[in-house]
Formats: structure tokens, C-alpha cells, sequence
């Protein structure tokens, strides 16, 4: 079952999900980044790309709930640096639910559409977290593209790595953890359409792009990282 990537929707996706479930899936999804170490890959790659640099300006895209983006800002404020931090999220549901779990003081910019609106506009990192397995090949491809062209510093994708342990494993997880119902059988979806090493590296060859390192993290993380 596993062999290839499953091309079907998720249920969060679906745009008549009502504003109040969504906020509450996308709140159980913060818990389920928190569980499973989601934020210790991309904060690794930003402490080897960013070292030496006191400021920087990010672009985070499929943010969600926001909460890769307040993890950044607490490391950077730990790390001594100054971070410009946006993000960007076709589902205007998103923002809302963003700014409203985040804290006052805390400087960042949630906006609402397409991220190739803000191609040109300075990127030293260009990242996404558990985003690039809700899309296409052909939209995968145009991501790559963009973040290659966009990125002065380097890029970085997380995402989930499509193994068979995580698949039949991630339903108990879940059911113990008592998270919301779409978000334990989205789980189990998200599992079936994210990626193995061969994937990225056709991916990669296709979108022309060869110096990208393909990173395995634990617990099943299939990265993608790019530093100039």
C-alpha cells in the first residue's frame, strides 16, 4: 500500500469544515508537532544556516496554527538574533487562528494567500513544515522552484518520511493521546502521502536542483535542506 505516495484529500483540506473544527484541528496538530519533535529539525537547520548572522528574514509557508513560527521566534530570541518572520497560508481560517494563539509582543507577520505573491522581496530562508505532503507533484515542483530562486541563504522542507512502522503505528498514538477525530485519521493519510528518499530525489532532478541534501530525523522525518 505504501509503495507509491496516495494522491487523495485530507479532511482538514476540505474547505467547508466549519471555522470552529478547523481551529480545533489545527490546535490538536500544535500538540501532535510538540509530541513528536517536529520543531527540532528545522530550528537544527537554521542554527547551521544562520550562525554568524544576527538578522535574518524568514518565510514559513502552510503555517497553520502558527507554531513553527513562535518556536523560531523563542530560539531566535534565545539565540541573541533579530528575525523578520512571516507567513504565508491560502486558508484564510488560518491567520485567525494563528494571531489568536499568539502571544502579545511576539513579532509576526501572518498573511493569508498564494507564496508567490512574495517572491522578490528578500528571503534569507525560505522553510515549510509538514506542508509539502498536502500537495501535488506539479505543485511540489513550483515550490522547489521557488524557494531555489527566492532563498539568498538556504531552504529547508519538513515533512513526514512514508514509512510502514509510522502508519500502523500512528492510529494507537493518536487514540492514546485523544486527539481530535480528523486529525487522528489525517494522520494515518498525511503517513501515506508523504515521501521516501526516492520521491525527493526525483523531485530534485526534475526542478534542476542538485546540491539539496535529503536529511532522515527522527522520529520518522524526511528532509529536504539547502544552504549556499
Amino acid at each position: 500500500m505504501l509503495e507509491h505516495r496516495l494522491e487523495v484529500e485530507e479532511l482538514m483540506d476540505n474547505p467547508a469544515l466549519p471555522e470552529a473544527t478547523y481551529r480545533e484541528v489545527l490546535t490538536d496538530l500544535a500538540r501532535v508537532n510538540r509530541v513528536t519533535m517536529a520543531y527540532r529539525p528545522t530550528l537544527t537547520f537554521l542554527e547551521r544556516a544562520l550562525v554568524g548572522r544576527r538578522s535574518f528574514k524568514l518565510l514559513d509557508v502552510g503555517f497553520g496554527n502558527g507554531d513553527m513560527l513562535r518556536e523560531i521566534a523563542r530560539w531566535a530570541a534565545r539565540a541573541g538574533k533579530s528575525p523578520h518572520l512571516v507567513g504565508a497560508d491560502l486558508n484564510p481560517r488560518s491567520e485567525a487562528a494563528a494571531r489568536a494563539a499568539t502571544p502579545e509582543g511576539m513579532t509576526i507577520t501572518y498573511r493569508t494567500g498564494d507564496y508567490a505573491d512574495l517572491a522578490g522581496q528578500g528571503w534569507d530562508v525560505v522553510i515549510s513544515s509538514l506542508v509539502a505532503h498536502h500537495m501535488s507533484r506539479d505543485q511540489l515542483l513550483a515550490f522547489l522552484r521557488f524557494m531555489e530562486a527566492e532563498a539568498r541563504v538556504g531552504w529547508f522542507v519538513n515533512d513526514l518520511h512514508r514509512k510502514a512502522f509510522a502508519y500502523r503505528g500512528y492510529p494507537l498514538l493518536a487514540a492514546l493521546a485523544g486527539w481530535h477525530r480528523i486529525v487522528r485519521l489525517d494522520g494515518q493519510t498525511s503517513i501515506a502521502r508523504s515521501f521516501r528518499r526516492e520521491d525527493w530525489q526525483g523531485l530534485l532532478a526534475e526542478a534542476d536542483i542538485t546540491e539539496a541534501r535529503i536529511e532522515p530525523r527522527f522520529p520518522f522525518r524526511l528532509c529536504v535542506a539547502r544552504t549556499r
